[in-house]
């Protein structure tokens, strides 16, 4: 026969056991699951299938601002000459036997020296400019004087240039497309 400490111990036991098995569930209360809230981007756009079978209307006629018996004609015969070329051969080409002309002082990969250099030579009178206009650092300046039409009289400047920076100039043609 059990005692009754046995019957006491057996029974504490059993509570002790449902407790641990039971309570936590009570004392926990109602679980939360979390799931992510997302939603699917679609692949692509759903297209209304009424614009698709509308038909076209005619555009509207609108006056030109080009007078019709003028047709522009576009034609491209000569190819592209880079600067150095350009300075190679300064001899006139087809169709530019009457256009300007510059002189070329040099070539600077210092800008704030080229723009010393310029901004003497305007002192002085001359025109001269730093090109291209949109220069950056490290980028190469070039400083030329010019342009002018009269070939003779940028031939005269040289010398008095020379004498002035100590630069002998280049005479070349200008180019307005390809400054």
């Amino acid at each position: 026969m059990a005692t009754q400490f046995q019957n006491r111990l057996v029974g504490t036991l059993i509570l002790v056991s449902l407790g641990v098995i039971f309570l936590p569930d009570v004392f926990d209360g109602e679980k939360a699951h979390y799931e992510e809230s997302y939603q699917a981007i679609p692949l692509r756009k759903e297209v209304d299938e009424s614009v698709l079978t509308e038909p076209i209307q005619a555009p509207e006629q609108v006056e030109s601002f080009m007078p019709p018996e003028d047709p522009v004609m576009v034609t491209i015969d000569e190819p592209v000459v880079s600067d150095v070329e350009a300075a190679e051969s300064s001899a006139p080409k087809e169709g530019y036997t009457d256009s300007a002309w510059i002189i070329r002082l040099g070539t600077f990969r210092n800008i704030e020296n080229a723009k010393n250099l310029v901004s003497t030579l305007r002192g002085k009178g001359y025109p001269a400019q730093l090109m291209p206009r949109d220069i950056k650092e490290g980028d190469l300046a070039r400083v030329e004087v010019g342009p002018d039409v009269s070939k003779e009289k940028l031939e005269s400047m040289t010398a008095d240039l020379e004498s002035l920076t100590g630069l002998k100039g280049q005479l070349l043609r200008f180019n307005p497309l390809n400054p």
